[in-house]
């Protein structure tokens, strides 16, 4: 067959790159079912319909061309782009996710060296950069649900596949949302189910450092979310049949400041276990931890979330008390000092935050009471300076019909405002009325 020319697209095709640009799922859908309209034609830049939707971010037009066996990992553009670069240039998470699903390479380059990653990472786009650097693929985990060897049954049940690869994929490691993705998946929550899932994970975190391209990044966070599941399944064991204790564990706060203690003993704890310590990634994290006192920063959490994902904390984003998740938008009623992503979040964190919210609030009215306010004028004071200012106008009135009467004004002069409205009109003397004399 021979090979697709640039630009070689007949009535149709053009026609569907339209479509894409406008939405309109049906009407590519009646095109993509006629023979006229391959779905891996290439414009004149090397763009098929799939990078035209992946980077105009129609996340339905691109599962359609899915559907319909476009090529994810196509690299005609012009410039070497591909789907899986224009979805993270779009800043949609939820592309980039469908095409890392498709099976998009991720250490695929264009002309000058970049991958998707970076590409993302240069426009800014630090979500897509951190779904692109934590893709795991189902079908490796698939791989423990069939028997291989002498194995009599699989590894890990198929029906533990799914609920255990949404908690691989995650990009939130707070160790409460973790618990909480456990607890959302019955499945999940049963000491047998919990056995199996941790074994899985620790034969994936040896996979990860004994490969021939070592990952000790996607190895550390195998092994941090095995630790995860074996606690959940510690508490199991002790009769805590949903996992509540194990949440109120980690979200209680000491007396003093509300601090989670054992939060952050129980990070440490994960990363000192790394079986691995010749990692260089393991020898970093215990560098940055090791020497902070517990309750300052950098926490532990701040520091392996740096480090797996690649996010920093934003100064301008808002952090779930509760769960740590990015963007949460609703405050507490009370103290306005503390933000979480959802109410049961809210209600999860007040046997916690009740303690320290009228400490809060406390400190948000010393603050209002400290700062300081602007003058204000006196009834008397007030019409002094309206008074003053009247005077001023009308100066400036008489001094314009004396100039008219007279014939008029020199040009040179009529350039420039007369000086007491000049003066009147100055910041500095709208200041000064302001604040009165």
């Amino acid at each position: 067959m021979a090979a697709q020319q640039k630009g070689d697209l007949s009535s149709a095709e053009r026609k569907i790159l339209q479509v894409i640009a406008a939405g309109d799922v049906q009407e590519a859908a009646q095109l993509l079912a006629s023979e006229e309209v391959r779905v891996n034609c290439l414009d004149e830049y090397g763009m098929t319909p799939l990078m035209h939707a992946a980077y105009k971010g129609k996340a339905d037009m691109c599962r359609l061309l899915l559907q319909h066996g476009a090529n994810v990992n196509c690299n005609q553009h012009e410039y070497g782009y591909t789907a899986l670069m224009f979805a993270g240039l779009s800043g949609r998470t939820d592309i980039t996710s469908m095409m890392l699903d498709a099976g998009a390479e991720t250490n695929q380059v264009n002309s000058v060296g970049r991958t998707a990653a970076q590409m993302a990472a240069f426009v800014g786009q630090h979500d897509c950069v951190t779904v692109i650097n934590n893709f795991f693929s189902l079908a490796k985990l698939e791989f423990y649900t069939r028997p291989h060897g002498l194995e009599r049954e699989p590894r890990l049940p198929p029906t533990l596949a799914g609920p255990l690869h949404r908690i691989i994929m995650t990009t939130n490691l707070n160790p409460v949302k973790i618990v909480l993705l456990v607890k959302e998946n019955p499945v999940l929550v049963n000491v047998a189910a919990l056995e199996k899932c941790h074994q899985v994970m620790d034969l994936l975190c040896e996979q990860c450092v004994k490969q021939q391209d070592m990952n000790e990044v996607l190895a550390m966070k195998m092994h941090y979310i095995s630790c995860v599941l074996q606690k959940c399944l510690a508490f199991l064991q002790k009769r805590d049949d949903k996992l509540d204790a194990l949440v109120k564990s980690l979200l209680k706060g000491r007396d003093s400041d509300g601090f989670p203690q054992y939060q952050e003993k129980f990070i440490r704890d994960c990363i000192r276990k790394f079986p691995y310590c010749e990692a260089t990634l393991l020898q970093e994290l215990v560098r940055s931890i090791a020497p902070v006192e517990i309750g300052n920063d950098p926490t532990a959490f701040s520091v392996l979330n740096q480090a797996i994902t690649g996010q920093m904390a934003f100064v301008d984003a808002n952090y779930c008390a509760t769960c740590g998740e990015r963007g949460a938008d609703k405050r507490c009623s009370l103290c306005k000092a503390v933000t979480y992503c959802s109410l049961s979040c809210q209600k999860l964190h007040w046997f916690a935050h009740k303690n320290m919210c009228r400490c809060l609030q406390e400190q948000d009215a010393d603050l209002e009471k400290d700062s300081p306010k602007l003058k204000e004028l006196k009834d008397d004071e007030s019409d002094l300076v309206m008074e003053t200012a009247n005077f001023l106008q009308e100066l400036c009135l008489r001094a314009e019909e004396q100039v008219a009467a007279a014939g008029g004004c020199p040009a040179e002069l009529r350039a420039f405002p007369p000086p007491l409205l000049r003066d009147l009109h100055s910041p500095k003397t709208e200041a000064t009325a302001q604040q009165g004399p």
